[in-house]
């Protein structure tokens, strides 16, 4: 189907996974636990959220809803299993948006914790909205790499540990 809002969205999707996928191929499972403040998430959760948020957009599209309260996160256990989570993630999100019709995205989308409405959004806005939080999220990961040592990606350009022109 392709439609032009569904491409869209996918463009914006391709433009972060590579980037994406490189951050989570350099954090070591040892370091799931770490966290920079005791208020902070551990990297192992965060992590994770960066691996996961593009399903929200999959679901978003192919169910209309969100229950916290019934959300199972993928468990964590070693890199390459993140990896392969991560890639399946993508292969179902590029799946949903190039199958995904302007009018459905229109669509009124829920986020609810035990049945109960936390957010009522159009399908588009629930994307677009993903997409940010994914890109959040993931600048949060660098901050945690960076306290840690480990070499950040280019992102959107050179970073300190990789001056690529």
């Amino acid at each position: 189907m392709n439609t032009a809002l569904g491409n869209e969205l996918l463009k914006e999707i391709e433009g972060e996974i590579r980037a994406t996928r490189r951050c989570l191929e350099a954090i070591p499972p040892s370091l799931y636990h770490w966290k920079p403040h005791e208020k902070s998430m551990n990297m192992g959760y965060l992590t994770l959220l960066v691996a996961e948020i593009p399903q929200w957009i999959t679901w978003a599209i192919e169910k209309s809803e969100i229950d916290l309260a019934t959300y199972k996160p993928f468990p964590l256990s070693t890199n390459e299993a993140l990896l392969r989570h991560f890639d399946r993630i993508i292969e179902d999100v590029k799946g949903a948006l190039r199958n995904v019709s302007d009018e459905h995205l229109g669509k009124t989308f829920y986020l609810k914790n035990s049945g109960k409405v936390l957010i009522q959004q159009t399908i588009k806005e629930c994307a677009v909205s993903s997409i940010n939080h994914w890109v959040h999220h993931r600048g949060q990961l660098t901050v945690y790499m960076r306290l840690n040592d480990i070499p950040v990606p280019s992102i959107y350009g050179p970073s300190a540990d990789e001056r690529t022109f």
